[in-house]
């Protein structure tokens, strides 16, 4: 767990939200893409890929040759993906801990939907001063990822309390043993209420519009060609994976009345069901032609 949290958190400085327009907006770290491919159709139809295919796809939504393939060694070196030689071909499987790694990543984004709630809160003290301002922002990343909300200077905050372990080992493999510490609770009728705290602890507005902004964004899209529909699949498929370190996926009774983000979410997840088949099929053509070399 400890390894898997380690690569997680490295990359996260590689994690861009933007607003903009699909068209215009980042399409994420080569790193991000090469798992979305991974988990979407590698994990998925539990097959081998080619490097070229990869290539191919990566290519097609943005990302530089060169920044592609540094991408796929990368994700090798750090034991992700291990190659199957075919003479001069390439190709890629999953490894056990690159399967963990996107399992992992795929039940987090799952968790957005909302779970029930026993009103017990997972709170963590964690005290990092200026001086230490890398590990703070790679910290609080991690921490956002997993869920908990920032109401005041290092007090967190989360409604997912079996995130215990998750939390444990993140602070663990980050050293941070000797400055944190943490409770499990309810809270009672103490100053602020759980609305204000939730007020408190996460930008929901900003949570919501950038739902929105997507929901917009990609309903505006109309992919025509077999690759124009993969490559919008994949790019949807990988804003949708990135939303855990936005959205903490709070408890149904945890949100304001008529906050409308899981109204856009459902418009998300509605055009990549329209867009999977076609997608699908246009990669498992790329897969089954074996490149030249």
């Amino acid at each position: 767990m400890s390894n898997l949290l380690s690569n997680e958190v490295e990359s996260l400085d590689d994690v861009r939200v933007d607003a903009e327009p699909v068209d215009r907006v980042s399409p994420g770290s080569a790193r991000s893409l090469l798992l979305t491919l991974l988990g979407e159709f590698v994990l998925r139809e539990k097959s081998q890929v080619w490097t070229a295919t990869l290539l191919h796809v990566l290519c097609g939504v943005g990302i530089a040759e060169k920044a592609a393939r540094q991408a796929i060694a990368r994700a090798a070196g750090a034991g992700w993906i291990e190659n199957v030689r075919d003479g001069r071909r390439a190709s890629w499987t999953l490894t056990e801990r690159g399967r963990d790694l996107i399992v992992a990543g795929s039940q987090r984004l799952k968790s957005l939907a909302g779970e029930a709630w026993d009103n017990d809160w997972l709170i963590l003290h964690l005290s990092l001063p200026e001086t230490h301002r890398t590990m703070r922002v790679k910290a609080y990343r991690a921490l956002s990822y997993l869920g908990f909300g920032n109401p005041s200077p290092a007090l967190w905050v989360n409604p997912h309390v079996n995130r215990q372990a998750e939390t444990k080992a993140l602070i663990a493999e980050l050293n941070l043993a000797d400055v944190a510490f943490g409770f499990v609770g309810k809270s009672f009728d103490l100053g602020v209420n759980d609305a204000q705290l939730v007020a408190r602890a996460w930008d929901l507005d900003a949570v919501s519009a950038h739902y929105r902004q997507l929901a917009s964004s990609f309903q505006k899209l109309r992919p025509r060609s077999e690759d124009a529909i993969l490559f919008a699949h994949v790019q949807l498929v990988n804003q949708l994976q990135r939303l855990p370190y936005i959205d903490p996926g709070l408890p149904e009774v945890l949100l304001p009345a008529g906050w409308k983000g899981r109204d856009d979410a459902a418009k998300l997840v509605a055009i990549r069901q329209r867009w999977h088949d076609a997608a699908h099929a246009r990669w498992a053509g790329l897969a089954d032609t074996a490149p030249s070399r």
